[in-house]
């Protein structure tokens, strides 16, 4: 009679032990990759819910596509931050150089895009470093803001934010550009647009040579301006973040 009390007793601590793990694990998925965490440094994903403003920012870049692009925002007056990885900035220096030179923000997007999970301190910010470096060295231009690549952080993300004067980005929404068309791009950016709302899409696509970035201009020709007539204003990161600066 007493085996089975014994095995219940084992059954609940057991369950205990995968309930305790579980909880774990769910507390580092969004540690790692939750939009509001700042578990692993101090980060944004939003700006002011009361003002009818939007970020647009780029990451991957720049690319071979990017003038494109640019051109889109000229001439719907829309400035943009856009996350440079070193590597691409080393292969398309003129084109980095444009981006700055046409008024856009400039951000960190590391030098190779990595994922950061699982790497050393050291590793992430030999990264972070490198693109700061290049980016600066390359456009005149010292970023403020960094985004890790896939929205993925880690151990050390702080300690490099500090070092380098970073501060941590995610978005509020993102386009999912890489691999939506772009009409599925435009309803998913126009269904989610919302106050000091935080829009990531990608002028490039890892650190891939002369990418096809056709879905994303496609996508900001035909949205920016709806959403402009729906009396939203488009601003840097800086200014929708940090508007007394």
């Amino acid at each position: 009679m007493r085996q089975p009390i014994i095995m219940m007793g084992m059954d609940s601590g057991i369950l205990g032990v995968a309930a305790g793990a579980a909880a774990a694990s769910g507390f580092m998925a969004y540690a790692v990759r939750g939009r509001s965490s700042s578990v692993f440094g101090q980060s944004y994903y939003h700006g002011d819910r009361h003002k009818p403003a939007l970020a647009l920012t780029f990451d991957d870049g720049p690319s071979e596509s990017t003038p494109q692009l640019l051109d889109a925002l000229e001439k719907h007056q829309v400035p943009a931050t856009f996350f440079m990885c070193g590597e691409n900035v080393r292969r398309c220096p003129d084109v980095a150089r444009e981006v700055a030179a046409r008024g856009h923000e400039l951000g960190n997007h590391t030098d190779s895009h990595p994922r950061l999970d699982f790497k050393s301190p050291r590793f992430i910010y030999g990264e972070m470093a490198r693109a700061q470096e290049t980016i600066q060295a390359t456009t005149g231009t010292k970023p403020r803001w960094f985004r890790a690549p896939y929205g993925v952080r880690w151990f050390g993300v702080a300690q490099a934010q500090e070092l380098l004067g970073l501060r941590g980005v995610m978005w509020t929404v993102i386009g999912r550009d890489w691999r939506w068309p772009a009409a599925r791009v435009s309803e998913l950016l126009s269904n989610n647009a919302s106050n000091g709302g935080i829009i990531c899409l990608h002028d490039g696509r890892g650190v891939r040579p002369a990418p096809d970035i056709r879905p994303t201009i496609e996508a900001v020709e035909y949205t920016i301006p709806r959403l402009q007539e729906r009396g939203f204003q488009f601003l840097t990161l800086t200014q929708i973040l940090c508007p007394q600066n």
